[in-house]
């Protein structure tokens, strides 16, 4: 079995589960800064093929949006393939380290509040899909 063609197809259905769910994939830099400078409230998702992406994170940012508020803005990076974009993202975390998976909720750019990996793992999916619904709850208009 060829190692690299086996990697590509978790890629593949990571990316293909999170944006299929309706969350805008973020490839560059320049994606990054677009669609995080939009006014309102941005949910980013900073995915990763790790087991607690699959089975925790991707699923409970699939069904926390199917709710009375929600973010403005659904967009996704993807930590260890688009490296730039993923780092760009990261900027706009200030007081947050590193972390994936993990959830950003921003509004007009800024930083507002962040489901890091140790909210997650460990954790359910309806946990965390929990978790999401009381930011938006907290910062997000009804929709």
């Amino acid at each position: 079995m060829d190692f690299n063609l086996f990697m590509n197809d978790i890629v593949d259905a990571a990316r293909k589960d999170i944006t299929e769910a309706g969350f805008k994939e973020l490839r560059t830099p320049e994606e990054v800064d677009e669609a995080l400078k939009q006014k309102g409230t941005t949910l980013v998702m900073v995915n990763s093929t790790c087991g607690c992406a699959g089975g925790i994170a991707r699923p409970a940012a699939a069904t926390s949006i199917h709710y009375d508020r929600r973010p403005d803005h659904l967009v996704t990076v993807f930590a260890g393939q688009d490296r730039e974009a993923t780092e760009r993202a990261r900027e706009y975390f200030e007081g947050y380290p590193p972390s994936s998976p993990s959830f950003a909720l921003l509004k007009d750019g800024e930083i507002v509040s962040m489901l890091e990996r140790h909210d997650i793992e460990s954790y359910s999916a309806m946990d965390v899909m929990v978790k999401l619904q009381a930011l938006f709850d907290a910062h997000c208009e009804e929709i």
